[in-house]
């Protein structure tokens, strides 16, 4: 069992916060994304190998991408990676990951580019279930600032 609680709300279901990630690898992704442009996806992929459970650094690899097709690549690993971690810390497939706490942003983050990246290569089914699931997860999406992904 995880050592961190699901947290009830009094308006609805309970509330789940991921764990902060290492502050050395916040500041060697924040290193990583300041480099120059044409080095950033070569620095974010070596703070993905070294923080592979990393899910920010996923998807900002995801935003980095070439492609749609690897775009989705690694929006899907943050993503599948991003659900063990929810597992880990409570989440039991019901209830609030909401984009106002920080920690959760990565697997938000991951999440959304992956809907886009599903849009880019015509996965339309996908698209509408990550839509949904998005604002299962906050419904508050569309104001949270959480489809603008520099924050």
């Amino acid at each position: 069992m995880a050592d961190t609680p699901v947290n009830l709300t009094p308006s609805g279901p309970p509330e789940t916060v991921l764990p902060p990630e290492p502050a050395d690898a916040i500041a060697a992704l924040e290193a990583a994304l300041a480099g120059p442009v044409e080095e950033r996806k070569a620095a974010t992929a070596e703070v993905v190998a070294r923080w592979p459970r990393f899910l920010d650094a996923w998807a900002r690899l995801g935003q980095l991408a070439a492609d749609p097709v690897e775009s989705y690549a690694y929006h899907r690993i943050g993503y599948h990676r991003g659900l063990d971690k929810l597992r880990g810390s409570g989440w039991r497939g019901s209830g609030y990951v909401r984009w106002r706490h920080e920690e959760n942003r990565g697997f938000l983050r991951a999440l959304a580019g992956l809907g886009r990246a599903a849009a880019a290569i015509g996965e339309q089914d996908e698209v509408d279930r990550i839509g949904q699931f998005i604002r299962q997860l906050d419904p508050d999406w569309d104001e949270s600032g959480g489809d603008d992904l520099t924050g």
